[in-house]
């Protein structure tokens, strides 16, 4: 039978990590549920989708994980044929001897922690019982759930590291242990200066009544301003109108478009240009001359080419990228930025940059099986292990795909949960670490207890009973840490670009990062979402979009949580009239992956900067 298990697995795609130990046990799972191997193997797959395991293999460390699951498919089936029957299983048991011994609450099943690790825990955990508004802190001693029994814990996946490494007398590498933890805990940290961008945007603000007259404006308005700062760099001439027939070569701006429903391919392509300059008519674009390029819908560029028939315009080179202001501007009316430390230290240029640690994580915070938030509240005791200056969470936080928000089994209201479970542990946590920490965050419009719409506000706490050194940005939001601009966005355009986008690549060095690719289009068309039509599901409000999701200035930090895998990229940035060395800047990229993936952890990314990406330790790290 073994053999037969084995064979199946392989039909199926999978690998064995440990063959034997796995066949052996495979084995007597069949035997225990009366199962066939190709009905332990199907198991599998559903047990693999549902905790979305990175690789095609099968481990013993999930073996345990694939009882419970098989038990659970067993007590379905029978309460099925026979309603009254109940099955034991290993909950059972966990229950029976929580219910005989309430007093050994120290008893973990599952992976053991050390010493300080167990430490802060108790310590944090602590100081979250005692505020008495609890929804789920009595169920989380008690249950045994697929999260808590993960092995792999706070594993670096990825790491970019430009800072130099401290050393022991010894040369080894200074490793965290308990009475270095309790002197990080005693010694204040340094508190980060914060300034948000203002956009706008007020919670409570009107919403959803945006005209045709409103899109149509904010799409003239963006190709009328790329045209303007084209012209403005010197390197282009005024742009003619690409419908009309002429032999000779020209320069058109316009926005791509597709001609039809479906995604771009190289009949489909179209250029709608300003009405100033076309009266927007859209001219059929083709790119077959082009050795390299990278189109979408919605994206503003410049073309040379000829038009001969009047029908299609030929390019000869596309201009997909403007230039940015890079210098920061100082010259911001006072209503764009609110300076959240009581006053902005404008003043404040020191020559040595001071370095600014932060963790930064985007939701789900817990996990399809439950409402317990248990990705959160380790994430949080693992920054009071680190004691982060800035915390930066972005939504969902309620999230309205979780499978008991769209059931509507919960029975409380989102607020209420939102109030209960995640702001309750983020001040506890607040609490613990003293008042110069500090916590920025951001929804998404995945987020049930808040407005569904695109530029997004931000949370209203004022009215709420919380600690000020929590901030609450819009969506996007941009703000200053240290001196030093971060931008954020938790809708997910690197998915939906991914989705749209039509690239063709040369052979001859030009880069080939898809990822990367794909975040420079946020910065080379000045926009958080420059994709148009917006993708489905996206609630875009363009009375509100021109200045919501605008980027002024490239950014030091850009954070885009997606489903793409997660990464930290530096992106150059040109866009220069000369293309000078000391004009151009670079851009870390930052997408923190999901922290709670199905049933099992994402990732999160903890980062030390000190103002450039040459002088930086980011670390991508699986909860």
């Amino acid at each position: 039978m073994e053999e037969e298990i084995k064979a199946e697995f392989l039909k199926s795609g999978f690998t064995l990590d440990e063959e034997q130990e796995i066949l052996k046990k495979c084995h007597t799972f069949c035997q225990d549920y009366g199962l066939e191997p190709s009905d332990l193997v199907s198991s599998w797959e559903i047990y693999y989708l549902n905790r979305q395991l990175d690789e095609s293999v099968v481990k013993d460390a999930e073996m345990d994980g694939f009882l419970g699951h098989l038990q659970s498919e067993q007590l379905g089936a029978s309460a099925k044929k026979d309603p009254g029957l109940h099955m034991y299983s290993f909950k059972d048991v966990d229950m029976v001897l929580d219910a005989e011994d309430e007093d050994a609450k120290d008893v973990i099943l599952g992976t053991p922690i050390d010493k300080s690790e167990k430490l802060q825990l108790d310590i944090y955990d602590s100081a979250h019982k005692t505020n008495g508004n609890i929804y789920s802190s009595e169920r989380k001693s008690k249950l045994v759930t697929p999260f808590g029994k993960r092995s792999n814990k706070f594993v670096v996946k990825f790491n970019i590291d430009n800072l130099p490494t401290i050393e022991t007398a010894n040369g080894i590498e200074e490793h965290y242990d308990l009475e270095d933890g309790i002197i990080k805990r005693v010694q204040p940290l340094k508190s980060s200066s914060l300034v948000v961008h203002r956009s706008g945007l007020e919670p409570g603000c009107r919403f959803m009544y945006d005209t045709i007259e409103d899109r149509f404006n904010a799409i003239e308005n963006r190709i009328r301003k790329h045209a303007a700062a084209l012209v403005a760099s010197s390197l282009y001439e005024e742009p003619m109108d690409p419908s009309v027939a002429s032999q000779r070569s020209m320069f058109a701006v316009g926005m791509i478009c597709c001609d039809g429903e479906g995604h771009l391919n190289d009949k489909s392509i179209l250029l709608q240009s300003s009405v100033e300059h076309s009266r927007g008519q859209l001219v059929r674009l083709e790119l077959n001359k082009l050795s390299y390029f990278s189109v979408f819908p919605g994206q503003v560029v410049g073309i040379k080419g000829n038009n001969p028939s009047g029908h299609c315009l030929i390019a000869s080179e596309l201009v997909d990228s403007v230039p940015l202001s890079i210098a920061a501007d100082a010259d911001l009316p006072p209503t764009k930025k609110q300076a959240l430390d009581g006053e902005i230290q404008a003043t404040h240029l020191s020559s040595t940059p001071t370095e600014t640690t932060m963790i930064i994580a985007a939701g789900p915070f817990t996990t399809t099986d439950n409402l317990l938030f248990e990705p959160l509240s380790e994430l949080l005791a693992y920054a009071t292990r680190n004691s982060p200056q800035l915390l930066i969470l972005l939504g969902p936080f309620i999230d309205s795909e979780h499978p008991q928000i769209k059931k509507g089994t919960v029975d409380l209201s989102f607020d209420d949960i939102f109030q209960s479970e995640v702001l309750r542990m983020v001040q506890d946590y607040l609490e613990y670490m003293g008042p110069n920490a500090r916590l920025v965050m951001v929804p998404s419009i995945r987020d049930a207890n808040h407005d569904f719409v695109f530029p997004q506000p931000a949370f209203d706490l004022d009215s709420l009973n919380v600690r000020l050194q929590i901030t609450s940005l819009n969506n996007p939001g941009i703000f200053e840490a240290d001196q030093f601009m971060i931008g954020c966005c938790t809708v997910d355009i690197l998915k939906h670009l991914s989705g749209e986008e039509m690239s063709r690549h040369s052979m001859d060095g030009q880069p080939n990062d898809r990822l990367s690719r794909l975040a420079n289009h946020i910065l080379s068309q000045q926009s958080f979402y420059p994709l148009y039509p917006p993708a489905e599901g996206v609630p875009m409000d363009f009375s509100l979009a021109s200045e919501a999701l605008h980027i002024s200035s490239v950014p030091d930090l850009l954070i885009l949580p997606s489903d793409i895998k997660y990464f930290v990229k530096v992106l150059p940035v040109g866009g220069t009239t000369e293309g000078e060395e000391e004009q151009m800047k670079r851009c870390v990229c930052i997408n923190p992956g999901r922290l709670a993936k199905g049933e099992g952890g994402g990732t999160f990314v903890e980062l030390k900067y000190q103002g450039s990406s040459d002088k930086m330790n980011a670390s991508i790290i699986s909860i």
